[in-house]
């Protein structure tokens, strides 16, 4: 099998096995979405399946949508949990990713998943003063229970941008399935990767979103209504990951997105 090494002298400890035990949970996930098969992990250093990639069909993105809906069914312990028999640290990218057990959404994704990165943003003059405060209003909403509801915890990849979703042939050469990669694993909203899809765009998407909400109500949880109001919501993770990280743009992004949320 041909393979692929990612190698990074001055990863921190646990920083590969974070992403194989992600990819091992999700793999997990019955008739759930394809994931890279991990060969190795060592200090610094991953070996991955190599997955050769071709152009993505709509076929394959109604399969990608459907499947997606059956990863997120899989479920997780709590919001915030990571991957099923992970004790180290999380990371989405190069930054930490803050694990907990919270039994509701808001109060652990304000906290864990947007003020963090809030802070580094402020710190690093890509959220003005004035922007720090409607963002942080918009968390207070979200930690009070606005947007909660009755959802258990799904298993997100949690990082599931368009450049983490690889197309490829299928093993038995039979057409062109989705194959995940990159995860930052771990117990929340289903909502939140698919607003990260929706972030930077994928194909087919709204195939994806059909597929994804036809599956999921094949399950017995069909998609909420208003979710599609609720995206900028979910994106004020991956905005305030980027802003802290990526330059002032992010910074604007992330303030508007917490005053659409506002206006919920």
């Amino acid at each position: 099998m041909p393979t692929f090494i990612k190698s990074r002298p001055d990863a921190p400890a646990g920083f590969f096995d974070a992403e194989a035990a992600g990819l091992a949970w999700l793999a997990a996930a019955s008739d759930g979405v394809r994931v890279a098969g991990v060969i190795r992990v060592a200090p610094g250093e991953i070996e991955l399946e190599r997955i050769a990639e071709v152009t993505p069909t709509a076929e394959a993105a109604d399969a990608f949508g459907a499947a997606l809906a059956r990863t997120h069914a899989a479920g997780a312990a709590a919001f915030g949990s990571p991957p099923e028999g992970h004790t180290g640290p999380l990371f989405i990218g190069r930054r930490p990713l803050t694990s907990a057990r919270q039994t509701r959404w808001g109060s652990f994704y304000a906290r864990d998943r947007v003020l963090p990165y809030l802070r580094v943003a402020v710190e690093a003059g890509t959220v003005n003063e004035g922007e720090e405060r409607v963002i942080r209003a918009a968390c207070d909403r979200i930690a009070n229970g606005d947007f909660d509801n009755s959802e258990p915890p799904a298993r997100l990849h949690g990082d599931l941008w368009t450049g983490n979703v690889l197309w490829s042939p299928k093993p038995d050469g039979d057409g062109v399935e989705a194959v995940l990669i990159d995860p930052a694993a771990h117990g929340g909203h289903r909502e939140t990767d698919l607003a990260m899809l929706a972030l930077f765009g994928c194909p087919f998407l709204e195939r994806v979103l059909a597929a994804y909400d036809a599956s999921a109500a094949n399950l017995g949880e069909p998609l909420r209504a208003g979710w599609r109001d609720r995206v900028p919501v979910h994106q004020l993770h991956p905005l305030a990951v980027h802003a802290a990280g990526h330059g002032r743009s992010y910074g604007v992004a992330l303030t508007e997105a917490a005053a659409r949320t506002l206006e919920l």
